[in-house]
């Protein structure tokens, strides 16, 4: 990954946001949330990363969109969860706690916003 301390940093503030609530997080600072971790993983060379950098590519395509289709941001989200969760075991040691935290995170959102807006 790029430069740790700017990662260690991208993964706290990501992490913190997630535990306050989608709702509260304006998109203007989600784009450039997920922009940051799209350009890392993007400039990563490793193709699991660069995998992701394209879910988060739809994702953000998805949050751009109007209306909000809350399925399909639940599926993204739940996606990307998945993909961190794959890269857990050839992460830095470090990083393994945080990046569980978010996967963890990602996929009970992901899961909500599915669960929530299909029974509407």
């Amino acid at each position: 990954m790029a430069s740790s301390s700017v990662t260690a940093d991208l993964l706290a503030d990501t992490i913190h946001a997630l535990q306050s609530g989608l709702t509260s997080l304006p998109i203007s600072q989600a784009m450039d949330t997920t922009e940051a971790w799209q350009q890392q993983f993007l400039q990563s060379g490793i193709p699991e990363l660069q995998d992701i950098a394209r879910e988060i590519g739809n994702f953000q395509s998805l949050l751009t969109s109007q209306p909000l289709d809350g399925p399909a941001l639940g599926r993204s989200l739940g996606m990307l969860g998945a993909q961190i969760s794959d890269i857990l075991p050839h992460a830095p040691e470090d990083r393994k706690l945080g990046l569980s935290q978010l996967s963890t995170l990602l996929l009970r959102i992901g899961g909500e916003l599915e669960t929530d807006n299909n029974g509407r």
